[in-house]
């Protein structure tokens, strides 16, 4: 046979595709060439079967939590705890292993108390603040030093006079104590009042007077008035004034103080 008359290969296979075209079967078609290792991989891959994950070990969970104390649980572990206080030594040493207020957890020193337990005259603040956890003092920072001059000006100082907080340590960053804190040192700071037994209580700021007078009312509101605390022993006058850490913020109110304390002098007279 003449070499001419044996078919091209390319000839014949185009020939192929246009009768199969002629009957209708659709072949596909690529410019690429295709890949049958590639494709054999792929089958294969297809018909092995799937890698069995290895299952997690088991963990067993973490033991919970205890939950924190109810508010109304937690006050009544202080109150039999500072129902036990016989003196302020007592009191103060139940107050240093009470740890039903987590602020006790965070602060440096507890606050306890400032000035004379035999004094008339008690004063009731708020918190401590970094000064007085550093020193385990109430009244030491400039607040304390304001305060001072206020004693001062009625013809007082520490020496006639008692200091305490309804919170006795400091809340981080001084923000305000909330409920919880309150409820947890409610009945400690009753007690306290209970044993100093002052003839004249006086609560500066908004904080403490709302919360031994039991009013949603405004410092502005509740200063300047007297009235009855009772102890559950006796009745004693009361009277709300502007904390000096306000007074510093606020220097023209000092008129409203300065009012205040010349009605304590009087009382006390």
């Amino acid at each position: 046979m003449d070499v001419s008359e044996i078919p091209d290969s390319r000839t014949a296979a185009a020939a192929l595709l246009a009768y199969y075209a002629d009957l209708g079967v659709e072949v596909g078609s690529s410019e690429m060439g295709i890949d049958r290792f590639a494709e054999s991989e792929a089958a294969a891959a297809a018909r092995a079967p799937a890698p069995q994950s290895r299952p997690e070990p088991s963990q067993s969970p973490a033991p919970a939590r205890p939950a924190p104390a109810a508010p109304a649980m937690t006050n009544e572990m202080a109150a039999a705890t500072a129902g036990e206080a016989k003196t302020l030594d007592e009191l103060k040493d139940a107050l240093s292993r009470f740890d039903g207020c987590a602020l006790s957890k965070t602060a440096t020193n507890l606050c306890f108390a400032s000035g004379n337990p035999e004094a008339k005259l008690m004063f009731v603040g708020e918190a401590p603040g970094r000064e007085e956890d550093l020193q385990g003092e109430p009244f030491v920072g400039r607040a304390g030093q304001l305060l001072d001059k206020m004693l001062a000006a009625i013809g007082r100082d520490r020496t006639s006079c008692y200091i305490a907080n309804v919170i006795y340590w400091r809340p981080p960053g001084n923000r305000n104590p909330n409920p919880e804190e309150l409820v947890a040192c409610r009945p400690f700071i009753n007690k306290q009042i209970e044993l100093v037994d002052p003839d004249v209580l006086v609560f500066l700021g908004g904080v403490p007077a709302k919360e031994m007078l039991s009013t949603t009312d405004g410092i502005l509101k509740l200063r300047g008035r007297w009235r009855d605390f009772d102890t559950g022993k006796r009745t004693i006058p009361a009277i709300a004034t502007l904390h000096p850490a306000y007074l510093l913020r606020q220097p023209a109110q000092k008129k409203l103080a300065w009012k205040d304390f010349r009605a304590i002098r009087d009382k006390l007279a």
